[in-house]
């Protein structure tokens, strides 16, 4: 009789296995593009594939976005070397430690104000949050003083201390 070790080993192994077959047997263009905005073309003379990178015209919104994702991430990296690094004192370590919880809990900050301001007023927007100073950059043509007003009430309505609030608009 097959115990369940003797299953469970058997069970995974076969998957395991089957994974290995199909990544494989998996076409090699599949593997180079890997799911990014790049579309592989078949020339017809030569046979040989192209990769062609399509370029599209970004909101701008992403853009400031992708900056604050790198900005951030470069910051997390200098304080993960602080944390692994051996030399690093306690007290180094322990601040490291609570600037990274620091941008975690402001990145959450910045994304819940963003979906506040679009489900209100049904704007795109761009948060950042650097100490008391909060900069939104509203994705329109065109913003009145009192939808401004309104959106730097409806962010200042989520801290208890004065903030310094500034609204954009940009297109």
């Amino acid at each position: 009789m097959i115990n369940k070790k003797s299953l469970w080993f058997v069970t995974l192994f076969s998957l395991i296995l089957v994974l290995s077959v199909y990544y494989i047997t998996m076409p090699s263009e599949m593997l180079l593009t890997n799911g990014n905005n790049y579309v592989a073309e078949t020339s017809k003379e030569t046979n040989e594939e192209e990769a062609v990178v399509k370029v599209e015209e970004t909101d701008p919104l992403e853009v400031l976005r992708v900056e604050a994702n790198e900005e951030m991430l470069k910051e997390m990296e200098e304080l993960k070397e602080v944390l692994t690094n051996s030399k690093s004192t306690t007290e180094e370590k322990n601040n490291a430690f609570e600037k990274m919880k620091l941008l975690n809990t402001t990145r959450g900050e910045e994304e819940s104000l963003e979906n506040k301001i679009k489900e209100e007023y049904k704007y795109n927007a761009f948060v950042k949050i650097d100490g008391d100073q909060i900069s939104v950059v509203v994705n329109t043509d065109k913003l009145d003083v009192t939808t401004a007003n309104k959106i730097m009430r409806t962010v200042q309505s989520n801290y208890d201390k004065k903030m310094y609030i500034t609204v954009k608009h940009q297109k």
